[in-house]
């Protein structure tokens, strides 16, 4: 039998921060938003003050670049 290894325990908070960009994704893209301001609405009504400033905007950034480009 194999022993376990144990890597890394997964970060809570970063799953809770690819939760809300996957969140964010979908409801951008049932919206077609036609601009940068509208996807960054969307976002941030999605996230509601749990992620900080720059992480928003890498959430705005990567949806509004799969939606707008």
């Amino acid at each position: 039998m194999h022993a376990r290894q144990n890597g890394p325990t997964p970060d809570p908070d970063s799953h809770r921060v690819r939760y809300l960009h996957l969140v964010a994704a979908a409801r951008v893209a049932a919206l077609r938003p036609t601009s940068e301001q509208q996807v960054a609405d969307v976002v941030r009504v999605t996230v509601d003050d749990e992620v900080d400033t720059t992480t928003f905007r890498a959430i705005v950034t990567d949806v509004s670049r799969d939606v707008l480009g």
